[in-house]
C-alpha cells in the first residue's frame, strides 16, 4: 500500500526503539513516515498539550536523524489510543508500536492495547521491544497454509527485498488431540506429519518460483508454533505471523500463539491482517 508508515509514540524507551525501527523501514522502502501521539487528559493545572507536542516533536526529530531523506510528519491526536490507531491503519502502510509505554501505551504487550490494535487494525502491526543488537539478514514467517499466513508471507517478502535478506518459512505441526491408545496411533501421526510437511515444502517451492530474487528457506517441524518461532527469532531481524490461521496458528493474535510470540520473541514481531478482513 502507498500510505505512510505510522508510528505511535509516548516518550518511553520502547517507543524510541519503535521510532528508529519505523524510520529505518521507511528509508529502506522509500515510504513517508507519520509520527503520532495520542494526547490524553491531564490533571488540572498541568499543561498536557505542551507535553504532548514536546514528546511528538522529539520523536519526529529522532525519526529524521535515522531516516535521512525520509519525509517525516508529526500529528497530535485526541481520543482513545486504540480507536485512533485502528482508524489510522486504514490508510497506513503499517503501524509500528513500542512493546511497553507510558500513558495510553502502558503495558502494551501484557495489556489490552497491543492485542486490540494488532487484532483489529488493517494491515501489518509491528511491535518493537528494543533497538536491534545485531543484523542477521533473515526474516522469519509462520506458515500454516491459511490465507492470513499468505498475507504474512507477502509482507515478509517485501521486508526481505528491502533489506536484501533471506526468508525462513516455518511450518510447525501439532499432533491432533486423540487417544494415544488408538490403533496404530503413532504411525498415523507420522504419516499425517509427512503429508503436511510435504504440502509446506510445496508452498515454499511455489514462493521460490514466484520470487526468484529472494532466498526462501523452509523449515517443517513437529512442534508447537510458539517455541519454533521464538527459537528462530534469536537469529532474525523480524518475525511475521498472520493474525489468524489454521491449526497451531488459529486466533494467533488473541490466542496463545500470538501472546506467546509477542511475549518471548527476541526481535520485532509483525502481525498481519488482510485489509479486507478488518475485525469489528
Amino acid at each position: 500500500m502507498a500510505g505512510p508508515i505510522v508510528v505511535g509514540v509516548d516518550g518511553s524507551e520502547p517507543s524510541h526503539a519503535a521510532v528508529e525501527w519505523a524510520a529505518a523501514d521507511a528509508r529502506r522502502r522509500l515510504l513517508p513516515l507519520k509520527v503520532v501521539h495520542v494526547c490524553e487528559r491531564w490533571p488540572a493545572g498541568f499543561d498536557g498539550r505542551a507535553y504532548c507536542l514536546g514528546t511528538l516533536e522529539a520523536a519526529a526529530d529522532r525519526a529524521r536523524g535515522v531516516g535521512g531523506d525520509v519525509e517525516v510528519s508529526a500529528e497530535p491526536l485526541e481520543g482513545g489510543v486504540v480507536d485512533s490507531l485502528i482508524d489510522l491503519s486504514g490508510t497506513a502502510d503499517s503501524l509500528v508500536l513500542g512493546s511497553r509505554g507510558l500513558g495510553g501505551f502502558a503495558g502494551l504487550i501484557l495489556g489490552s492495547v497491543s492485542m486490540a490494535v494488532a487484532g483489529h487494525a488493517s494491515g501489518p502491526v509491528v511491535v518493537v521491544r528494543a533497538p536491534a543488537a545485531a543484523r542477521y539478514g533473515k526474516i522469519v514467517v509462520g506458515d500454516d497454509g491459511s490465507g492470513h499466513a499468505s498475507e504474512a508471507m507477502a509482507y515478509a517478502l517485501e521486508q526481505a527485498r528491502a533489506r536484501q535478506a533471506r526468508v525462513l518459512a516455518i511450518y510447525a505441526w501439532q499432533a491432533p488431540i486423540a487417544s494415544a491408545y488408538a490403533p496404530d496411533y503413532g504411525n498415523l501421526l507420522a504419516d499425517d506429519f509427512r503429508e503436511e510437511a510435504q504440502r509446506a515444502r510445496e508452498r515454499v517451492e511455489g514462493w521460490r518460483e514466484d520470487h526468484p530474487g529472494v532466498e526462501i528457506m523452509g523449515w517443517q517441524v513437529s512442534e508447537h508454533p510458539v517455541p519454533a518461532l521464538v527459537k528462530a527469532s534469536a537469529a532474525a531481524d523480524l518475525v511475521v505471523v498472520g493474525s489468524r490461521g489454521l491449526g497451531g496458528f488459529a486466533s494467533a493474535v488473541l490466542g496463545s500463539v500470538g501472546h506467546g510470540v509477542l511475549h518471548r520473541a527476541a526481535c520485532p514481531v509483525a502481525v498481519v491482517r488482510p485489509r479486507d478482513e478488518r475485525a469489528g
